[in-house]
């Protein structure tokens, strides 16, 4: 069973979202899985870093983590997949991007075998506003963030970061 084992606030610079987006009927068994597949096949996440002048790691804490952001619209799901990279950062052909302003995030560590760790957004909300985190329900993201989420512990557990914007 899934845990948050970690939550806190982080302050990230002015951004453009770079990815692509997709919806319900993009769903592969209910979830959008086989995406992030196709992505890592056809080299998209190099795409977007060859825009970027320097490190993503470099842009703000985890900045280098690939993004899977998502917004709920007249009740339907927007999910994007991407990175966040520095504002101004040219957006490559086939792709779309969204600019954020300089802004605060909450963020959730949620520990468990990969899973149990998705879904987890409701838990994480609750939690943030529980420790006083004013939340903006617009956009939230899951961050898979090196080697958090790609090296399993000695349980076989990951983390996946679960962030909302917050005031």
């Amino acid at each position: 069973m899934a845990e948050i084992i970690k939550s806190y606030g982080q302050n990230i610079s002015a951004t453009k979202f770079i990815g692509k987006k997709y919806g319900d009927e993009d769903r592969v068994d209910g979830n959008f899985g086989a995406l992030w597949g196709e992505w890592f096949e056809n080299g998209w996440f190099d795409t977007i870093k060859q825009q970027v002048d320097g490190d993503l790691g470099e842009f703000f804490e985890d900045g280098d983590a690939t993004i899977g952001l998502m917004k709920v619209e007249d009740g339907k799901i927007q999910y994007w997949i991407g990175y966040f990279t520095p504002e101004g950062t040219t957006v490559p052909e086939g792709f779309q991007s969204v600019d954020f302003p300089e802004s605060n995030l909450g963020v959730c560590w949620v520990y468990g075998k990969e899973g149990e760790v998705y879904m987890q957004e409701e838990a994480c909300r609750e939690k943030l506003v529980k420790e006083g985190f004013n939340v903006i329900d617009e956009w939230c993201f899951e961050r898979y963030t090196c080697p958090r989420f790609t090296t399993p512990d000695e349980a076989g557990k990951i983390i996946l970061d679960i962030c909302y914007f917050v005031e």
